[in-house]
Protein backbone atom coordinates (compact mmCIF):
# COMPACT_ATOMS: atom_id res chain seq x y z
CA UNK A 1 0.00 0.00 0.00
CA UNK A 2 1.36 3.56 -1.18
CA UNK A 3 1.22 6.50 1.22
CA UNK A 4 -1.83 7.90 -0.89
CA UNK A 5 -3.78 4.63 -0.88
CA UNK A 6 -3.42 4.91 2.83
CA UNK A 7 -4.39 8.16 2.92
CA UNK A 8 -7.65 7.94 1.02
CA UNK A 9 -8.17 4.89 3.59
CA UNK A 10 -8.25 6.57 6.31
CA UNK A 11 -10.43 9.43 4.99
CA UNK A 12 -13.29 6.95 3.86
CA UNK A 13 -13.03 5.29 7.27
CA UNK A 14 -13.55 8.95 8.83
CA UNK A 15 -16.27 9.65 6.93
CA UNK A 16 -18.18 6.52 7.36
CA UNK A 17 -17.54 6.93 11.35
CA UNK A 18 -19.29 10.75 10.81
CA UNK A 19 -21.89 9.47 9.12
CA UNK A 20 -22.54 6.67 11.76
CA UNK A 21 -22.33 9.52 14.43
CA UNK A 22 -24.54 11.56 12.45
CA UNK A 23 -27.40 8.72 11.92
CA UNK A 24 -27.32 7.97 15.75
CA UNK A 25 -27.49 11.32 16.75
CA UNK A 26 -30.92 11.37 14.61
CA UNK A 27 -32.26 8.21 15.95
CA UNK A 28 -31.62 9.58 19.52
CA UNK A 29 -33.25 12.58 18.62
CA UNK A 30 -36.21 11.33 16.96
CA UNK A 31 -36.71 8.66 19.63
CA UNK A 32 -36.49 11.47 22.52
CA UNK A 33 -39.05 13.22 20.61
CA UNK A 34 -41.11 10.50 20.56
CA UNK A 35 -40.96 10.21 24.22
CA UNK A 36 -41.24 13.19 24.94
CA UNK A 37 -44.79 13.93 22.92
CA UNK A 38 -45.82 10.44 22.20
CA UNK A 39 -46.26 9.63 25.63
CA UNK A 40 -47.26 12.77 26.42
CA UNK A 41 -50.16 12.98 24.09
CA UNK A 42 -51.04 9.38 24.82
CA UNK A 43 -54.90 8.74 25.49
CA UNK A 44 -53.90 6.59 28.80
CA UNK A 45 -53.42 9.11 31.63
CA UNK A 46 -51.16 7.00 33.66
CA UNK A 47 -48.69 7.12 30.81
CA UNK A 48 -49.60 10.46 30.21
CA UNK A 49 -49.01 12.03 33.77
CA UNK A 50 -46.08 10.33 33.72
CA UNK A 51 -44.37 11.62 30.96
CA UNK A 52 -46.30 14.87 32.71
CA UNK A 53 -43.96 14.84 35.72
CA UNK A 54 -40.94 13.53 34.00
CA UNK A 55 -41.26 16.74 31.97
CA UNK A 56 -41.65 18.88 34.92
CA UNK A 57 -38.60 17.24 36.87
CA UNK A 58 -36.46 18.27 33.96
CA UNK A 59 -38.02 21.73 33.75
CA UNK A 60 -39.28 21.23 30.99
CA UNK A 61 -42.49 23.59 30.27
CA UNK A 62 -45.61 21.66 28.94
CA UNK A 63 -48.20 24.17 30.12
Amino acid sequence: MTTKSQTLAGSQSGTRIAGQRIATGLFALFLGAFFIFGAGFAHSQALHDTAHDVRHAFGFPCH
